[in-house]
C-alpha cells in the first residue's frame, strides 16, 4: 500500500501556535470521521450523525469547523498543547513540525498487530517573534489569510477519488476506526512531532517584509 503525504507551512506568533494547528487538524479529522456504527448483523449496519460546529480563534482572525466530540477535541488539544509548550521552549523563533498519520492495523497471529500508515499530513510550523502591538495585528489578518489558504488545499486533497480503507466488518471495526469516542468513530490516526532549534532565517525574513509591506499601505 502507498501511504500518501501531504506537507503545509505556515509562519505564526508564539501566541498563534495552537489555535493555527487545531485549525488544521480539525478539519483534516472532519473529514476523516464518521458517526458511530451501529451493527444490526454481520455486515449490516447503520451509521450514526456527525454534528459540527464553528469555532472562532482568539488570536487569529479566522473561523473553522469541527467535529462536535468534546473527547476528540481533548485528545487533540493534549497533543497540540505539548507540541506548542516544545516549540516556545526551543527559543523566541524556532521551526517544528506536528504530523497526523492515518493507519489501519492487521493482524499477524501469532505476533503483535501491524500499523500500516495510508495518510500522513505534516504541518511545519515557523514561529516568528514580533516588535509591537501593530505587528501584531498585521500578524493576526495575515496569518487567518494563509490559514484559508491550507484550509482550501486540504478540502482539494480530500475531494480526490484516493485510497480509503474498506468499510470493515464488526470483527474488524478496530482495525480502521477509532471505537473508544461515544459521539464520533474517526480513522485510526497517531500524532506526532519534531522540533528544529532554529528558525530559518528566509522563512524570518519573508514573515517581517510581508508585515512592513503591510505598514507601508
Amino acid at each position: 500500500m502507498n501511504c500518501r503525504s501531504e506537507v503545509l507551512e505556515v509562519s505564526v506568533e508564539g501566541r498563534q501556535i495552537e489555535e493555527a494547528v487545531l485549525a488544521v487538524l480539525h478539519t483534516i479529522l472532519l473529514h476523516r470521521s464518521t458517526g458511530k456504527f451501529h451493527y444490526k448483523k454481520e455486515g449490516t449496519y447503520s451509521i450514526g450523525t456527525v454534528g459540527t460546529q464553528d469555532i472562532d480563534c482568539d488570536f487569529i482572525d479566522f473561523t473553522y469547523v469541527r467535529v462536535t466530540s468534546e473527547e476528540l477535541d481533548r485528545a487533540l488539544r493534549k497533543a497540540v498543547g505539548e507540541f506548542k509548550d516544545a516549540l516556545r521552549s526551543s527559543g523566541s523563533e524556532g521551526l517544528g513540525q506536528i504530523s497526523l498519520e492515518f493507519y489501519q492495523k492487521k493482524s499477524r497471529w501469532p505476533f503483535s498487530d501491524e500499523c500500516i500508515p495510508w495518510e500522513v499530513w505534516t504541518l511545519k510550523v515557523n514561529v516568528v517573534s514580533l516588535a509591537n502591538e501593530q505587528e501584531r495585528q498585521i500578524c493576526r489578518e495575515k496569518v487567518g489569510e494563509k490559514l484559508c489558504e491550507k484550509i482550501i488545499n486540504v478540502v482539494e486533497v480530500m475531494n480526490r477519488h484516493e485510497y480509503l480503507p474498506k468499510m470493515p466488518t464488526q470483527s474488524e471495526v478496530d482495525n480502521v476506526f477509532e471505537t473508544g469516542l461515544r459521539d464520533v468513530q474517526p480513522y485510526l490516526y497517531k500524532i506526532s512531532y519534531q522540533i528544529t532549534d532554529s528558525l530559518g532565517s528566509s522563512v524570518t525574513t519573508t514573515m517581517r517584509r510581508l508585515i512592513k509591506d503591510t505598514l507601508a499601505l
